[in-house]
Order: C-alpha cells, then structure tokens, then sequence
C-alpha cells in the first residue's frame, strides 16, 4: 500500500451540467420479461442473535442476483437446492430458462447458523464460492462464454471457520505462480466489547496458491485479518494484489499482518483479536484515557500516579498500566474521574502542544487509538513515516453504490456530491490521480434521497442510465440527458432545451420482496423469491 497522505477527489468540472433542468416523466412502457424460477431463491433471514445494522447492512440487504461482468447480460443465482443457476440473455423474445451449472456438495439447511451463500466472478475463468457455513470453493469454470469450454471444476475447498460472505476476489499470476486473493466478511461477537454494539466486522484477506505447473493443488499461503466496527460500503483489491481499498464508515486495522500459515498459532492470533485493554485519544493541547472498569470498582480499589514523563495505572491492587510516555506532561494538571458508566477517564496536559502521539505509553500495544473524524487529514499527514495505510476523508459525500465498468480494474464507486451522484474509477499505483472521475449522473444524489424505500442502486457500464428499487415491486430508471427529436423551449428563460433526461418507473406484476437487482447495458434484472424479471432498458446499437 502507498503510505499516508491527504488526498483529495478531482471533479471534472467538463462531466457537470450547471444548467441541468431535471427529469422529465416518460410514459413510455419498457418491454418486460418474467421467468418462474423451478426452485425458490436460496435466502436466509436474520436470527434472533444479528439484530445489529451491520447485520442488516451485510446480510440482511444482501444482493442475491450476481453479474458476471466477464459475459454481459449473464447472471446468476443460487437457488434452495443448492444449484447455481445462469441467465444469459440472447434474445429478450427468446428466453430459455435458467439452466444449472454447478450444484453444491453440501446441503445448506443442514447447518444452523450458516449465512446466504455469496459468489464472486475472479476471472473470465475463475470463480470464488462460499455456501455459507464457512467453507470456501475456488471453482475453474473454464470460458463461461463458451459451451464447449465450460465447466465447473472444484479446484479448491477448505473449511475456513465461522460463516462468511465473499467481499471480493482476483486472480494473479507471478512468475508462473497462478494466486488467488478473496476477501471474506465476517460479524464477529466481542465478549469483550465495552462500548457500542458488542460485535465488530473482520475482514479476512486469503490468498491461494499452486507454486508450479507441475503441482495441481492450490493452498492457502497467507492469511491476513482487518478488523473495524463498521461493514463497509465498499473493499476491493487493487488489479496487483498488493494493496486493498476501503471506502467504510469507520477505520479497519490490521490484527495480522502477512502472517506464514505454516508458522502461524491459533493463539496468537486470539491474542491479537482480543480487546483492547484501553481507549485513547487526542487533542492538540491534550490526551484523554478510557479504561472501562471491573463491576463494584470504587474509588478506593484505583490508583493513578503521573511524573513528567512516566505513568502508574493500579486497579484492585493490580498493575494495570505502567511505562514511560511518548512525551513529556504537565503531571500537577493531570487529573483522573470515574465516570457514570464504570470507566475510568484519565485527562493528560500535553507539555509540548500540538506535538502528535503515535502511542501513549512507549512499546505498549494494548490500547486503541480512536480518531475523531474531523482529525483524518491532520492525523494522516503527520503520521506519513509510521503507517503504510492510506486514509482519505471523504467528508460529506455520501457513498450510493459500486459498479465494475470494466472487470481487469477495481470497481468503480458513485458518491454523492451536492445534488448529483458522480462516478470515480479506482486507480492503484497512481499516487496523483487515484481516483478518476468518469461520469456523473445529474441530480441523481437529490432525487435517491427521497425515495424512502429503495432496496438496491446499480447503473449501467456504460453510464447510460442509472437505477433504483424499492423493496417491493417498483424500479425506477433515470436516463442520461439525450438530445430532442422536437423543438421543446424552457418556459421560465425563452431559450431551446437541446436535451432532456428521462425517468421512467416499472411496476413488477409480483408481491414477493425483491431480492436481487442487476444492471446492464441493455438491461436490467430484477430476482425475487421465485421469479426473475427482465426490463429492457436500452436497444441494441
């Protein structure tokens, strides 16, 4: 990864419309297609014990209709029996049904707390699987487009712990050693947690190998673990393999870095998951301390001793906390209060104001340092020679939905700015231009916000035209400004209107939830519990 700095996202100001009058309402019906599904759709409802909104964010608002962006117009879903199944569209007038094309080993009910079982196209001839219970396929596929060459080969599969969905994934190839890195989501529970939810989301970076040519078998090499507190909106792989982009809510960590399995211990890793022992944070004149405290702790049971340079922290008799500090303080200013919900908060006067800590007590690993967000920019260009982390603070621009234009580069992701909903184009290795803004959908960011209901956003590749749904039935369509077949004046100014955007809605003749939602350049696909829909969009150049 390229190591911190302040960056910032470059609009193009020839991809904006100042003078964008809005959409205008088509009435124009879109052809509709509806296949009946030979098996019910393979979701999986939250339990009793994932009542949090990351749970909802992960696997409660999962998408289970998935794009193959290798073959356009291909989808694919796994269905209750346990069967991926394809869609690939041809001919609108001529659909056959979905047909399966591999057929899981296992049997999903079988396993209780399993989650919904998630795919991810690696390759134009690789394809990573998990069924939900934990277990991870890699599957060789052979070319998807091609019949005579498809078919779907377990290449790999291996019990990897507690469920998980599959983020992302790419295949590699490095000096005849073929790779493939996945990115598996978890919801853990923190036992330990003090404060917030009591869970926290773990991000595991898995890369599988077959060293030579010679050798068939594919095993893990390295195994690395994020962790943070938020599920985020978006994590992929730069096309190298050697870095990850985050856009979260909250910051992740590393817990493990590039840790060789063959040395690797179960419990070192539990230890560098555990807790942590403290909180802390800063300002530029001062450091505050949270220690959540033992049950029935009192005054009496706590000892807290400050020297210019040093700290004493003794609970119940018990050393909790003792080293030198990072810099010097002011220890007659110092002071320490128990507060209402059983913690401990210690204020430190810093002696050199302004100076930034990297850590509070010098070799001590215990505590977690928690940024404010209005610090991001700050904190990152000073830390420049301590991180080999990224961080960009993207403010207030609200994070809409990802879409991969084209499958050799990381996903594109469309963000909020002000009234419109601009698209930006990942870009690894280019410190200047990491993000390139490529298209900008007019006013969308305004007009998504009003509608309460909406389920899924995607748009085209091609930026043609973007999408919402709500949870049942409607699809909305928003079309790119194109230019007008008749003379059409602007009331208000006297002058021609030389293009108008379209916005068209589609009412879905079901009552089932929509669970899974697609765009192309020509279409969109729409998946509920038994049926798959197919709105043509755009017509064939």
């Amino acid at each position: 990864m390229d190591v911190a700095a302040n960056c910032s996202l470059r609009v193009k100001r020839p991809l904006l419309d100042p003078r964008f009058e809005g959409y205008k309402l088509s009435l124009e019906p879109l052809p509709c297609y509806q296949l009946e599904l030979d098996a019910a759709v393979a979701e999986v409802k939250l339990r009793d014990d994932q009542y949090t909104l990351e749970h909802m964010h992960a696997f409660g608002m999962y998408n289970y209709l998935h794009c193959d962006s290798w073959y356009p117009d291909s989808v694919y879903y796994i269905d209750n029996l346990g069967r991926i199944m394809n869609l690939t569209v041809m001919l609108d007038t001529a659909l056959g049904k979905p047909r399966e094309v591999f057929r899981l080993p296992t049997d999903l009910t079988a396993c209780d707390n399993r989650l919904c079982a998630s795919i991810h196209f690696t390759s134009s001839t690789w394809v990573a699987l998990s069924d939900g219970t934990g277990r991870l396929y890699l599957i060789g596929t052979g070319e998807r487009g091609n019949s005579a060459s498809e078919k779907w080969e377990i290449m790999f599969n291996e019990e990897l712990g507690n469920p998980f969905i599959i983020i992302h994934s790419i295949s590699l190839l490095k000096d005849e050693e073929h790779s493939i890195a996945t990115l598996l989501l978890r919801i853990e529970k923190e036992e330990l947690d003090m404060k917030g939810s009591g869970f926290y989301v773990s991000l595991e970076w898995i890369t599988i190998s077959k060293k030579s040519k010679d050798n068939k078998k594919y095993e893990i090499t390295k195994r690395d673990i994020l962790r943070g507190k938020s599920v985020p909106h978006y994590a992929a792989f730069e096309p190298d393999g050697n870095g990850l982009m985050i856009v979260s809510y909250k910051s992740f960590t590393f817990v493990q870095l590039g840790q060789d399995l063959e040395e690797s211990q179960d419990e070192n890793m539990s230890e560098k998951i555990k807790a942590p022992l403290y909180y802390w944070q800063q300002t530029e004149d001062d450091l505050t301390v949270t220690i959540q405290l033992p049950e029935d702790s009192t005054k009496e049971d706590i000892q807290v001793q400050f020297l210019p340079d040093h700290v004493n922290i003794v609970l119940k008799g018990q050393r909790f906390l003792e080293g030198n500090l990072y810099s010097s303080i002011d220890h007659e200013s110092s002071t320490w209060i128990i507060k209402e919900n059983n913690s401990l908060e210690i204020c430190l006067i810093k002696k050199n104001e302004g100076l930034t800590w990297p850590e509070l007590v010098v070799g001590d690993k215990q505590g977690e340092f928690i940024r404010d967000s209005a610090q991001y920019a700050a904190i990152a260009e000073r830390l420049m020679h301590l991180t080999s982390e990224e961080l960009v603070n993207l403010g207030s621009n609200q994070y809409l939905f990802s879409v991969i234009v084209d499958p050799k580069e990381m996903p594109c992701f469309c963000l909020r700015h002000d009234v419109d909903a601009l698209l930006w184009q990942p870009h690894s290795g280019t410190q200047d231009d990491m993000w390139e803004h490529i298209a900008t959908f007019n006013a969308l960011g305004y007009v998504q916000a009003s509608k309460r209901d909406k389920k899924f956003f995607a748009c085209a590749p091609n930026y043609s035209y973007a999408a919402l749904c709500e949870c049942l039935r409607r699809v909305f369509i928003y079309r790119q400004p194109t230019p007008m077949s008749t003379v059409l004046y602007n009331r208000k100014e006297g002058r021609q209107v030389g293009q108008v955007a379209k916005q068209q809605v589609a009412s879905l003749e079901t009552n089932d939830p929509i669970l899974g939602f697609q765009a192309t350049n020509e279409r969109l696909f729409v998946l509920t519990t038994k049926n798959l829909f197919l709105i043509k969009v755009n017509t064939e150049n």
